[in-house]
């Protein structure tokens, strides 16, 4: 899997992307990046990627001129994705499509400012896509969010595979339920006795249970978006 990042910040990957299971996965060419500085395709000698917006308003925008540059210097550039809170929240059913295809290109543009020009947007069919909603500085954090939560799903990126993912929340349809190791006694608080039973059939059912109980009480929203 490939990531073209369009950014004005290349410093900034991989940055947390270097470390734990996808970094380890980076090191052997499970996947790649590019990062491409916006800022080489500037307008004029001062680096300058952004203008005032048309009809007034606080906060610069990002040209289009500077961005088309960007984007077309890019010679396979896959699905276009720019991080934004107009766009659908990025949720786990959508990032098992997007790591469907272990060989797909993804190119990543990293906003700054107020935002990016529509016409990039319309001219190059970009999606947008949300990470959550609240907002950010940039779109650099979206899109180590993003290839995080993609890389983390190619095959042999996890020990354990396709199993470690499987119990997860979200992948179960709700919260995942409690989670306990040794010691058994901690602080005087004990793990509870059906993990310790070796009843498999047991702490399946608690395990539901829990999952049901917890996704209920924090995000009742989950329960709705399954029964539809």
């Amino acid at each position: 899997m490939h990531f073209n990042i369009l950014t004005i910040f290349p410093e900034m990957f991989p940055g947390t992307l270097a470390g734990g299971v996808v970094g380890r996965a980076l090191e052997r060419g499970v996947w790649s990046y590019d990062a491409i500085n916006i800022r080489d395709f500037a307008i004029n000698n001062y680096g300058s990627v952004d203008d005032e917006q048309f009809g007034g308003g606080a906060g610069m925008v990002m040209r289009p001129d500077a961005l088309g540059a960007a984007i077309d210097s890019v010679k396979n550039r896959g699905k276009i994705i720019y991080f934004s809170p107009r766009g659908p929240r990025l949720n786990q059913h959508m990032v098992r499509e997007f790591a469907a295809d272990a060989d797909a290109t993804y190119t990543l543009l990293c906003g700054r400012y107020e935002g990016i020009d529509q016409r990039i947007i319309e001219e190059y069919d970009i999606m947008e896509l949300s990470i959550g909603d609240y907002i950010l500085s940039g779109g650099e954090i979206a899109a180590q969010v993003f290839v995080d939560s993609c890389v983390r799903l190619i095959d042999n990126v996890l020990h354990g595979g396709a199993e470690s993912t499987a119990n997860e929340s979200f992948e179960i349809g709700g919260l995942e339920w409690p989670l306990y190791t040794r010691p058994s006694a901690w602080r005087g608080r004990k793990v509870p006795e059906v993990l310790l039973s070796g009843h498999h059939g047991n702490i399946e059912r608690w395990r539901k249970q829990q999952s049901d109980a917890i996704t209920q009480e924090r995000r009742p929203d989950l329960i709705k978006e399954n029964e539809k």
